[in-house]
């Protein structure tokens, strides 16, 4: 219903637990078979285990950790005019079917594009939320091909027994789903406690989440599931509230195609503002208890 033409199942006794040979196995006799162009997979912690496996057996490369992909020129001419200090519109593009693939380099201060020219399927790993979930379409999901193609899988394929698996139950924050999301930067640095309590309360009032900059998740102010940005989570809410964040490429790679940015800060020539949709220059603990107030007041008046 999101977009799938045909779905294939691999379904076998084997496959109930995870491990890395035996899914690695079934998916590159499917990719052999099938010889697709291109093989994406989910940068999670599973996805990042499996990627570099499959690649190694298919004798091709894989680009981990991927935050942007692109296949048209001049769609990927557009992002780089966003993203990068090349001269775009006097630099030469080869036009081919290559896919390129963009990731975080030298700890998020530079961004590489690579291509995979000489071997088939070009492989990324690719983070969640960079691409946009599609509209559920119950005609899509009415019309989608189900295969079940035969899986050749023996206990002789598996070297590694699962003796048990335990899972622990963890309370993460939401950032992709969120309609709204509410950040802090190192902005909050002269009072983190209250900072944090700020952005909590205004995110609440909003119907959002907290989210925050790579610094603040670095310092240890807030845990890593928190954080925004090329290294952390890619998003796409209705709003994002920036607040005292200064926006450096590598976060605003993360929340550049927000609906609606709002930033907060005292530095009026801070790079944040270059996105924003609207720019509030001053102190973000004297601003947000004026919009947390002015919100609760519209509320009221409804």
């Amino acid at each position: 219903g999101y977009g799938a033409d045909k779905v294939y199942v691999c379904d076998h006794e084997l496959l109930e637990t995870y491990t890395t040979d035996g899914y690695a196995k079934v998916i590159c006799d499917l990719v052999e078979e099938k010889k697709p162009e291109i093989f994406l997979i989910g940068a999670t912690n599973i996805g990042r285990d499996l990627g570099p496996r499959c690649a190694a057996r298919l004798h091709t490369g894989l680009t981990a950790d991927c935050t942007h992909l692109d296949v048209d020129v001049t769609k990927y001419k557009e992002f780089l005019k966003t993203t990068s200090t090349i001269d775009v519109d006097n630099t030469v593009f080869e036009e081919n079917t290559n896919l390129k693939m963009t990731r975080p380099a030298f700890g998020g201060h530079l961004m590489a594009t690579i291509i995979c020219p000489r071997f088939r399927p070009q492989m990324s790993t690719v983070r969640p939320g960079v691409m946009k979930k599609a509209p559920f379409d119950q005609a899509k999901a009415d019309a989608v091909v189900v295969e079940k193609p035969a899986v050749a899988l023996t206990k002789e394929d598996i070297h590694v027994e699962v003796l048990e698996v335990k899972k622990a139950a963890k309370k993460l924050v939401d950032l992709i789903g969120a309609d709204v999301v509410v950040s802090v930067g190192r902005g909050i640095s002269k009072d983190v406690e209250k900072g944090i309590a700020l952005a909590e309360e205004l995110a609440e009032v909003l119907g959002g989440v907290v989210g925050a900059s790579r610094a603040v998740v670095d310092a240890g102010w807030i845990s890593a599931d928190h954080q925004v940005g090329q290294t952390g989570k890619t998003v796409h809410p209705k709003i994002y509230v920036a607040l005292g964040i200064s926006g450096a490429i590598q976060h605003k790679a993360g929340m550049q195609d927000s609906e609606c940015i709002i930033a907060v800060n005292k530095n009026e020539t801070a790079p944040i503002f270059e996105v924003a949709s609207y720019g509030i220059t001053g102190d973000l603990f004297k601003v947000t208890p004026m919009l947390i107030e002015s919100i609760k007041a519209l509320k009221a008046s409804k």
